[in-house]
């Protein structure tokens, strides 16, 4: 049977959450505890590979196992062989033709800026803290920018160098730069995320803040599919997958042909 999870956490003590030799990761606490619970080591697929220092709000695992523990006790159980910075926040059993990769129809990440020269230890490790304030009429550049990005474009420009991946067309569905006090928000919503992508747009719409590029020059620096016209890749910390969209129609689709197996066979 296949479980799947649905997982919040802090990333700021973990290389990541694919498992690395010799480094913590979230995927190999998560192993641990499910170790502690099950008597054996579950090989877990997760939804996406973040980078060491992010954090994600919301985020899907999945493991097999024949052993039957009813999915609403899962996560207390898993929960008390977790470290406090990582929690399973629900279960399900889902069937076993669901992938929790392939099966996802888009992402959204927050990128958080912390707009002031003061520092705030309620805030450090969650945010980018910026060396100086951005006024509103850099942060209405940057939104100007930000309507260039949006659609399905070729983002080689915004992957970072030595990646393996080589399609890189991907659908950008929502791009927002909120404001609230002294945080700053850039919300990205795609189908799909190259190596560093967000990391990458942050640094360059606050490069366009900053006045290395005008809000214009963003078009172009999408048509040279060159990762060096962009901007630097900001911070980890700043960057927490906010939500995942799965395809609920998978889900549903491998539980009815199981209930249909299940008649027949009865």
């Amino acid at each position: 049977m296949r479980i799947l999870l649905e997982l919040s956490y802090l990333g700021s003590n973990y290389a990541g959450f694919q498992v690395q030799p010799n480094k913590p990761t979230v995927q190999s606490k998560l192993q641990d505890a499910l170790e502690a619970v099950y008597g054996e080591r579950l090989p877990v697929r997760g939804c996406s590979r973040t980078d060491a220092g992010v954090h994600a709000k919301q985020y899907f695992a999945t493991y097999d196992t024949t052993q039957h523990i009813p999915p609403d006790r899962i996560p207390l159980a898993l929960n008390s062989h977790l470290p406090c910075d990582i929690a399973v926040r629900s279960s399900e059993l889902v069937p076993e033709s669901f992938h929790v990769r392939h099966d996802v129809l888009w992402k959204e990440y927050r990128y958080t800026l912390y707009n002031s020269q003061i520092r705030d230890p309620f805030i450090e490790g969650r945010a980018c803290r910026l060396n100086r304030v951005f006024s509103s009429s850099e942060l209405e550049r940057m939104r100007d920018a930000a309507r260039l990005i949006v659609g399905r474009k070729d983002f080689r420009a915004f992957m970072s160098e030595g990646s393996s991946i080589t399609d890189t067309v991907r659908s950008v569905l929502r791009l927002d730069i909120s404001v609230d006090r002294d945080l700053i928000y850039i919300d990205v919503a795609a189908d799909g995320f190259l190596y560093n992508m967000v990391r990458i747009i942050a640094g360059t719409l606050i490069d366009v803040a900053r006045g290395r590029f005008a809000p214009d020059d963003v078009a172009d620096i999408i048509a040279s599919r060159d990762r060096r016209r962009a901007g630097f890749t900001a911070p980890p910390e700043g960057l927490c997958l906010e939500r995942v969209c799965l395809d609920i129609s998978k889900i549903c689709e491998g539980q009815s042909a199981s209930r249909d197996d299940t008649r027949r066979s009865n």
